[in-house]
């Protein structure tokens, strides 16, 4: 989710890139008067290619005596997101947690049946961009870079996209979350490229932020229209 305006920050000129490149207001690095080349797309997962449209439902939530957003304002405090992210605990036991700290709040609701709910569902894809994943992969290193719990290899499954990104780097896995440097050079390793060959695509302006100060090209998501635009200036859409 958006905390600030990421799209409008400057891209920074290292001294590793040498005189040509142009400070300038876009994540496209200009290099004597050209366009920089990618050859890695590292692309978020959630708000990007995935969203959770039934986990804002408040009205099913109350169903089960909680008010809305309970559930999410509970699963997602920092205490008990980060070390399920990072690999410190599992998936179920986050879940647990989750339904733990409900009942203590909410004596009275059905709390088990209420993140049994929330639970099941492995979110709805968005169509347009995973088509445009599709059409870089034809020329393109595609890496899969998400904050996510133990439980993602089944929800990729379930999606049917386990098999369009040739990496998938997971948090719970690397044991680092996003933005930590950590995590984006486990996903450029993955990659096989330097952070200059790269370009990141996250829809938290945050992580925009940190791929940049890694030196990595990096782009704000806000919609596959304007996505498209920024990986065909970088040469990373076939036709």
């Amino acid at each position: 989710m958006p905390l600030f305006g990421g799209s409008r920050d400057r891209t920074r000129a290292g001294s590793r890139d040498g005189p040509g490149v142009v400070t300038s207001y876009s994540s496209t690095l200009i290099i004597k008067g050209e366009v920089q080349m990618a050859s890695a797309l590292l692309i978020d997962l959630d708000g990007v290619i995935r969203t959770w449209r039934h986990q804002e439902d408040g009205a099913i939530a109350a169903r089960f005596g909680l008010p809305p957003g309970a559930i999410r304002q509970v699963a997602f405090a920092p205490e008990r997101l980060l070390p399920v992210i990072t690999g410190k605990v599992p998936d179920l036991t986050w879940r647990a947690q989750i339904c733990a700290e409900l009942e203590r709040q909410f004596p009275h609701a059905s709390v088990a049946e209420a993140v049994a709910w929330w639970s099941e569902p492995c979110g709805e894809l968005t169509e347009e961009v995973l088509e445009i994943v599709r059409r870089c992969r034809r020329r393109a290193v595609v890496v899969l870079v998400t904050n996510a719990t133990s439980r993602l290899p089944d929800d990729l499954r379930q999606l049917g996209i386990a098999h369009e990104f040739d990496h998938v780097v997971n948090s719970s896995v690397v044991g680092y979350a996003k933005p930590a440097p950590q995590i984006f050079s486990a996903a450029l390793a993955a990659a096989g490229v330097s952070p200059a060959d790269a370009i990141f695509v996250d829809d938290t302006p945050g992580h925009v932020v940190a791929a940049r100060r890694f030196g990595i090209i990096a782009h704000h998501y806000t919609t596959p229209a304007a996505l498209r635009d920024e990986l065909s200036a970088h040469g990373l859409l076939a036709g």
